[in-house]
Order: structure tokens, then C-alpha cells, then sequence
């Protein structure tokens, strides 16, 4: 029987209703389309808790956080580390952020009443089983230094997955998961002996996102690019949002089956 996330735990979910308001700043984002909030494992048992700056048009299909491109970066970031499912992911801002805002929208991560529910959300998610927190992007590594009193395990600020620096990039998350390797627990099923990251981001280098992680119903492709990534025009999401339209429209294409 496939497994799939069948959503918040209670507290979690009313912590999620009681997300203070955009309002102020909501020109900064795709505020119509409402928030999405995490992927992964809610209960306090994550080994590894990864937080990223905002959710994106394929996370907005699925409901889950870090679907898309980016996510199935993370996912293979996480499988070097040797976790399937131990982690939990989250993101700084729950409404997806116009990235020609971004340094607009900076303020909103320290305004009172967002600090606390986001450091209140933080503490919620997260146990005694917490091995690492690692901070994707500089939305997200301002998020972990605004948690005053966040656990005390290793925290890893490293460029987003969206990076447009690959070097960078790839040489940031090859140290990160050498050192993560020694610190964070695999899971059983896990295997922290597949190769690192090598010059180049290879399409080894991502993973899809497990069932576990979305909720039923969604097609089963949904998570896996690997046939956009291969196609001509290459496209590394299923969904987009049309520049004629870029603020109430996506488009959403499912792969092609012979």
C-alpha cells in the first residue's frame, strides 16, 4: 500500500491557522494563492531540519513545500546525507515570494508578531532527535538567526538550490554533506555512501519526492522532473507561471506517455 502525508498533526495545524497577516506586504508575493508550510515528517522526530525561503508554483500544486526543482535538489542532498525520511522542511516566508521583491520583503522576517509564530512553528516541529538545521538561501539563514532559542546542534547556512552560482553551489553542499555524514544519523533504509557532488550538478544528483512526503491523490509523477529535465526545450518544472499572467495563473503539464 503506498503511503502518503495525511497532514498536520492537530497542534501543528492550528499553529498553521493562526499565520499572521501578509497584508502589509502582500504586493511582494503570489498572496493569492494562499501559503503553503512544510514537507516531511511534523512530530518531533526529524534528525535534520531544513528551512528555505518560500514555496514555489510546483509546491503550490502539491501543498507541500520544496516539490519542485529545488526540492528534488534538496531530496538528493538529503539521500547523500542518508535520509529518507527523517527531515523536516519548512520555509521562511509560507507565501511564495516575487523574487524581484525579495529585498523588499526582508522586514517581514523580523516584524514581532511574524518572528514569533515562525520561531513558535520552529519549536513545535522539532525534538530531542534533532541532529543538524540547515538554512537554504539567505531568507532562510536569516530565519534560523532570528530563533533565539534554537536547539544547540550544528547549523549549515548554504546556497539555495536555485543557485545561479553552481560552483558555489556544489562546492558549499559537497563540504556540508562530508561533515553531515559524521553528525546526522542515516535511516535504515538509507545509504550515505552514494557519491558526492562532483564539478557538475548531474541528474543523479536529484531524487524524487517520496509519497510519503505528499498528500493522496496527487499523480504519481508529481515530484519527478527527470522527464522535463530531458526534454527539448528543457523545462526543470512541470508547473509555471505565464509572464502574461504572473500573479493568478499557473500552468501545469503532465509528461507525455507513449
Amino acid at each position: 500500500m503506498v503511503e502518503f502525508d495525511g497532514g498536520p498533526p492537530m497542534a501543528v495545524a492550528r499553529h498553521f491557522a493562526q499565520l499572521p497577516s501578509y497584508a502589509e506586504y502582500r504586493r511582494y508575493f503570489w498572496h493569492d494563492w494562499g501559503p503553503v508550510f512544510y514537507r516531511g515528517r511534523l512530530n518531533r522526530s526529524g534528525r535534520l531540519l531544513g528551512i528555505a525561503s518560500d514555496p514555489g508554483p510546483t509546491e503550490r500544486i502539491a501543498g507541500r513545500t520544496l516539490v519542485g526543482d529545488a526540492g528534488q535538489r534538496v531530496q538528493g542532498f538529503l539521500g547523500k546525507v542518508g535520509l529518507t525520511s527523517s527531515y523536516t522542511l519548512v520555509n521562511a516566508y509560507a507565501f511564495a515570494l516575487l523574487p524581484s521583491h525579495a529585498q523588499d520583503a526582508v522586514p517581514l522576517l523580523s516584524e514581532p508578531d511574524q518572528l514569533q509564530w515562525r520561531n513558535k512553528l520552529f519549536e513545535l516541529i522539532t525534538g530531542p532527535k534533532l541532529e543538524a538545521i540547515v538554512a537554504f538561501g539567505v531568507q532562510a539563514k536569516t530565519a534560523v538567526r532570528l530563533w533565539e532559542n534554537k536547539p544547540d546542534v550544528p547549523v549549515f547556512e548554504l546556497p539555495h538550490p536555485s543557485s545561479r552560482s553552481p560552483k558555489v553551489l556544489l562546492d558549499s553542499w559537497r563540504a556540508a554533506v562530508t561533515e553531515l555524514r559524521g553528525i546526522v544519523t542515516p535511516d535504515p533504509d538509507g545509504d550515505p555512501g552514494v557519491p558526492n557532488y562532483g564539478p557538475k550538478f548531474l541528474e543523479a544528483d536529484y531524487a524524487s519526492i517520496p509519497a510519503r512526503d505528499l498528500p493522496f491523490g496527487v499523480p504519481p509523477w508529481l515530484g519527478d522532473d527527470a522527464w522535463g529535465r530531458a526534454d527539448r526545450p528543457k523545462h526543470n518544472n512541470s508547473v509555471e507561471r505565464p509572464s502574461t499572467d504572473l500573479r493568478n495563473t499557473l500552468i501545469w503539464r503532465a509528461p507525455k506517455h507513449a
